[in-house]
């Protein structure tokens, strides 16, 4: 059980850092939903949560990471896409 709260915490810390790709607030939220949903349903698969719903919940999370970010503060880069 210990090990499963080290996964939760260490996927956790990523995902909020891997949200603030992008220059634009829109970008940011795009990427961080998808991040956080993909993690979500890592998470949700190991803890016993359905997958589904991990992924929802790691989408909004993510999403709302990405969107409240400062890009002056998070600066990972340009996006892949450009």
């Amino acid at each position: 059980m210990k090990r499963n709260g080290l996964t939760i915490a260490l996927t956790t810390i990523a995902m909020l850092g891997l949200a603030g790709c992008g220059t634009k607030s829109g970008e940011r939220a795009v990427s961080g939903a998808g991040l956080g949903a993909g993690a979500g349903a890592v998470i949700g698969a190991l803890t016993g949560v359905s997958v589904l719903n991990g992924a929802l919940l790691g989408a909004a999370v993510g999403g709302a990471a990405g969107l409240i970010s400062d890009p002056n503060k998070v600066n990972l880069g340009k996006p892949a896409w450009e």
